[in-house]
């Protein structure tokens, strides 16, 4: 048997890490400015992380959810605490794609409404509505094409306030920074006029952190920037620090019926330990004001670096969280950064370079990261 391929590999295989760096089988050590896809929140291998996961794992590893498990309600106090929904519930599953697809069916059994509303160029997951909602009819299959959703362009109030007057919209699904889409902004008129509207017409809004939040930006979650309370919040990625986990904070108007939403995996001893392992770390180590600190200081370099190279279009983000985009495919450019200057980052379409560092990116590890990029540019000449 072999892997079906579906991924376009580098050559590289990564067999450790710690903090902010990997190394390859043959010793070869790497800046991690990717964080595995803005997974690694904490860095990789942090210590209190890997003792705590190890003592669990010595004490049990998993058991379903037909009984107590105290560590899911530890994990939903403590982040209610840390994240400032307090009085919010929380639903536990095992990713990102799940945490939507579960929000976006809570709010039709709420409204009791089929359709939805997304942003153009929106990634929100590969299972069955979470990809009707993704922007890429490429990874859209035909099964998954049921009408249900409009998109819309991110930020045009107009559009969205048209649509939801029509009052048969279920629910508007936004991240506040799309990631795929290219580290692009909802800005903060958008979404206030949007919560207003969605007050109005009765319709959910979810806002999906899933890359964006757990701190990633500056602040816990990327709409704390822009002064609005969604009804329903999903994450995933950083939640876990590389453990599988997923989750839907959800508003107290929102009546729980035993059945409705379920898991064999979700929230299991393993999945929360790491999850309070993270918030143990993120509060410790001030991660989140770590996040802004170092963002703002390669927003800034970054911003003088396109000053001085034609390629640069634009850069843009917030915090650990930034798209630098050139005026050209940027294959090259990457492969320059793996392969000669040994950096990991992402992309997002054809010539975003999308920065998602673990939240303990240093300031040094932070200059070097802009040097690294400044050296690259010639390949793009």
């Amino acid at each position: 048997m072999t892997l079906f391929p579906v991924y376009p590999l580098f050559d590289i295989n990564i067999v450790k890490g710690k903090g902010c760096h990997v190394w390859d089988d043959k010793g070869q050590e790497y800046l991690d400015l990717y964080g595995g896809h803005a997974v690694i929140s904490i860095g990789h291998c942090h210590p209190h992380y890997v003792d705590m996961l190890t003592k669990q794992l010595n004490t049990l590893g998993f058991y379903s959810n037909s009984v107590i498990n105290t560590l899911q309600s530890q994990l939903a106090e403590r982040l209610g605490q840390v994240c400032g929904y307090p009085d919010y519930q929380l639903f536990l599953i095992n990713s990102g794609a799940e945490a939507n697809e579960n929000a976006l069916k809570l709010a039709s059994f709420h409204t009791g409404r089929k359709r939805v509303l997304a942003a153009g160029k929106a990634f929100h997951g590969r299972t069955s509505l979470a990809v009707e909602a993704t922007d890429n009819p490429k990874i859209v299959a035909p099964v998954n094409s049921n009408g249900h959703v409009t998109f819309l362009p991110l930020n045009d109030l107009a559009a969205f306030e048209a649509e939801l007057s029509k009052g048969d919209v279920a629910a508007v699904i936004v991240e506040c920074i799309q990631g795929v889409g290219g580290i692009r902004m909802a800005t903060a008129e958008f979404m206030q006029g949007l919560r207003k509207a969605c007050d109005k017409t009765g319709t959910v809004l979810i806002c999906d952190e899933i890359q964006c939040g757990y701190g990633r930006s500056g602040k816990f979650f990327a709409h704390q920037h822009l002064g609005v309370k969604p009804d329903i919040i999903t994450c995933a990625k950083g939640i876990g620090n590389g453990f599988p986990m997923g989750a839907v904070i959800i508003s107290p108007k929102f009546e729980a019926v035993y059945g409705m939403l379920g898991t064999t995996f979700g929230g299991n001893h393993l999945a929360c330990t790491a999850a309070l392992a993270v918030l143990d770390v993120i509060e410790q180590e001030q991660l989140v004001d770590n996040a802004a600190k170092v963002g703002a200081y390669l927003m800034e370099e970054l911003k003088k670096l396109q000053q001085t190279d034609a390629h640069i279009v634009d850069v843009r983000g917030e915090g650990l969280m930034i798209g630098i985009e050139y005026d050209q495919p940027i294959k090259a450019l990457r492969n320059a950064l793996v392969h000669d200057e040994h950096v990991f980052t992402g992309a997002a379409s054809t010539n975003i370079l999308r920065l998602l560092p673990p939240l303990t990116l240093s300031l040094d590890e932070a200059k070097l990261a802009v040097e690294h990029i400044k050296r690259v540019s010639k390949v793009l000449d």
